[in-house]
């Protein structure tokens, strides 16, 4: 038996001053999504954040509060479309904007500011949707979602 292969990732939304919130456009997807990426190996994940953060963005911040973990339970297809994909934990986070001007990346085409409202109607993925609605509640719970990809399908919610 070997040891188990989970991906760790962060995911973040940046608020302005301004109440708009930072979101961009996956190259490889082609769809709207938040920021974030994987932690690397010795990585907290804090410093993963404003690493992935920065990396897609150029903007840099300070991480507020955890606001949810999504949790990818099936085992999927990887981008390439034939290796199988390990499972996958997302920690979600609530940022605030402190520096850097939006600029897009190798992993992202667009990236802009815009009002809550506008992000909810540019996320159609169903994961980014449900994450988008736990990071604009702002009632100190942490949403724990349960779900798989490939169909999708939610699978369990609790609130701590």
């Amino acid at each position: 038996m070997g040891w188990p292969v989970h991906i760790i990732a962060v995911g973040g939304l940046v608020f302005n001053q301004s109440g708009e919130v930072l979101i961009a456009k996956s190259i490889r997807k082609n769809t709207w999504g938040l920021l974030g990426g994987q932690v690397e190996n010795g990585e907290n994940l804090e410093e993963a954040l404003k690493r992935e953060i920065f990396e897609e963005s150029g903007v840099q911040v300070k991480v507020r509060k955890l606001v949810g973990i999504y949790s990818n339970v099936k085992q999927t297809v990887w981008h390439d479309g034939v290796t199988a994909g390990p499972t996958k934990i997302t920690l979600g986070f609530q940022c605030d904007y402190v520096g850097g001007c939006p600029r897009t990346s190798d992993e992202t085409s667009e990236v802009v500011w815009v009002k809550p409202e506008e992000a909810r109607a540019l996320f159609a993925d169903p994961v980014f949707s449900l994450r988008l609605k736990n990071f604009f509640n702002d009632n100190g719970i942490v949403s724990y979602h349960a779900f798989t990809t490939q169909p999708y399908e939610h699978l369990f919610s609790s609130d701590y």
